[in-house]
């Protein structure tokens, strides 16, 4: 299915829920503003964009392109940029973030939208997975509706999707992974979110979870395993997907608010790298109108509110 948004650009829809490919646009600092208002619209719509054939594009580019869709924050609230105070590399030498997430919602000033580039691909594999936490919202019965409409969980940076990934490999510790996850908690941050957000733009309701949830409020511990789990399971139900094979040249923007991601590691050894700039967001808001509220830790460093 394809549409056509003007004289250069085209949306080309990957899946019924979530997921497009635009062609026909070259990105850099110099779009003029009724093409970046159309890429805006798309991303809107799918969730998650797509551009191939990118290669002009470098950290400066990267970043010259993101200021048009927004204003991109520190590259991490705990991590630092390694080149760039507003790029944070996802490398395969420090971390794998092999498990499903939204980005940074251990603060409250959630990222609005994130902006991926291919620099270092492996030969094989390390594909990502973007899952629509809109349509996982809109598929529940109502009487779940019901229930999670009033939901309210805790998130903590206290939790890192490096722990994934076994420290004691043959020979000892892996030094690079101990050290990420060392910076990645050296200040903690919890925040309560509701379960169930009001998208600011759209005005769709998605399921605000993933890997940095700790705990539902108001539940035990088995209660809230089990409820997060059933939640965590509509969100990422096949359905509600889309793979992205990367390329040499590709670029991936999502909107943080309406999706959660997960990338593959099932690339081995090999070295993968790609640069995350994310733009600034929106404190969420319940279905009835309250604002998530943080518990432990300030983030007006790392990103004024959107």
């Amino acid at each position: 299915m394809t549409a056509q948004l003007n004289t250069r650009v085209e949306v080309v829809k990957l899946g019924a829920h979530i997921g497009a490919r635009i062609d026909g646009v070259r990105l850099g600092g110099d779009l003029d503003a009724a093409t970046v208002a159309e890429i805006r619209a798309a991303l809107l719509t799918h969730k998650v964009i797509f551009f191939r054939d990118q290669h002009h594009l470098d950290d400066a580019g990267q970043l010259a392109f993101a200021e048009l869709l927004g204003e991109p924050t520190l590259a991490h609230p705990t991590v630092k940029g390694r080149e760039h105070a507003n790029i944070l590399p996802i490398d395969s030498d420090y971390s794998k973030a092999n498990s499903w997430h939204t980005d940074v919602t251990f603060v409250d000033r959630i990222p609005a939208i994130s902006l991926l580039r291919a620099v270092r691909l492996p030969s094989y594999g390390g594909t990502t997975t973007w899952a629509s936490t809109v349509a996982a919202y809109e598929k529940l019965p109502e009487s779940l509706r019901a229930l999670v409409d009033r939901l309210w969980a805790v998130h903590s940076n206290a939790y890192d999707y490096a722990a994934n990934i076994d420290e004691q490999r043959t020979g000892g510790v892996d030094v690079k992974f101990q050290e990420y996850r060392e910076e990645f908690v050296a200040d903690v941050y919890e925040t309560e979110h509701p379960v169930v957000r009001v998208h600011p733009e759209t005005g769709e309701r998605s399921l605000l979870l993933g890997h940095f949830v700790r705990r539902l409020v108001g539940l035990t511990s088995p209660e809230s395993a089990a409820l997060f789990q059933l939640l965590q399971n509509r969100v990422t139900q096949l359905e509600n997907t889309v793979r992205w094979n990367w390329a040499d040249g590709d670029l991936a923007i999502w909107d943080n608010r309406a999706t959660q991601h997960y990338a593959i590691a099932d690339y081995d050894d090999q070295p993968r790298r790609l640069h995350r700039i994310t733009l600034a967001g929106d404190v969420p808001v319940s279905v009835d109108g309250v604002r998530s509220t943080t518990r432990t830790g300030d983030a007006s460093h790392y990103s004024p509110v959107g």
